[in-house]
């Protein structure tokens, strides 16, 4: 029966006009597309988060995000990508930058909220045809960069206890886009320097911790927000203090 089947419908394709199959096929073609993605890249918590998945992005700055438009069903098209960045209380004709590439990279070391929207032609045989669709919400994804913060503490205690053993910036801190800390001695000379905010001082010099007493940090850094900062503070390193508040004397 299947044979028969078989045999009754090629029998009938094979006399359909050449012009109705020619429609068939195109109409079985897909229809050209994108599905976007974004992945962003961080430090969240000293450590380096990379290229994560997400839809948006809400947190400390500077932060790179990756787009692609990922198009599906566009051979034989001549494709027009257009990417706009702009901020969230302005519109697509208000944007920051412009890229034409199928995929993009982009740091954002300002604080504040972004779009990062996405509009393609598809253009064939003088009919062109638009991502997202007429009528269809815009194609974006949302970028809030936090404004910046940032402290310093007045002491640590270099013992390798593992708790407090190195002299950096407060966990706390956010949205630090330059960053540069010099240590001195009572006498002001330099002793040891970073310009990682996630870095920081051992309380060595010359593979040997320093004697206890007052030390002086300065530090000069600058926020995704354009804060400027300015620090000078004394620095207490206390080698006889352990984890758990005694002494080693």
């Amino acid at each position: 029966m299947k044979r028969i089947l078989l045999s009754l419908l090629m029998t009938c394709l094979a006399v359909l006009p050449f012009s109705f199959l020619n429609g068939l096929q195109l109409f079985a073609q897909a229809t050209p597309t994108c599905m976007p993605t974004a992945s962003f890249s961080y430090v969240k918590d000293g450590a380096l988060v990379e290229n994560e998945a997400a839809e948006s992005y809400s947190g400390s700055g500077p932060v790179t995000g990756r787009f692609a438009a990922n198009t599906t069903g566009a051979d034989g098209y001549e494709v027009r990508y257009e990417w706009r960045i702009y901020a969230s209380d302005k519109s697509w004709n208000d944007y920051i930058v412009t890229r034409t590439d199928e995929a993009i990279e982009y740091t954002f070391e300002q604080s504040g909220s972004f779009y990062v929207e996405l509009r393609v032609s598809f253009t064939k045989t003088g009919v062109t045809e638009t991502f997202p669709a007429e009528g269809a919400g815009a194609s974006r994804f949302q970028v809030s960069v936090a404004e910046s913060k940032l402290e310093m503490p007045n002491a640590f205690s270099p013992n390798d206890d593992g708790y407090n053993d190195v002299y950096r910036a407060k966990p706390t801190h956010q949205s630090i886009v330059e960053f540069k800390a010099t240590i001195f001695n009572r006498w002001g000379q330099r002793l040891y320097s970073w310009d990682n905010v996630n870095g920081g001082w051992d309380g060595k010099v010359n593979g040997h911790v320093v004697n206890p007493g007052v030390y002086y940090v300065n530090v000069v850094a600058k926020g995704a927000d354009g804060v400027v900062y300015k620090i000078r503070k004394d620095v207490n390193v206390l080698t006889g203090y352990t984890k758990h508040g005694e002494t080693n004397n």
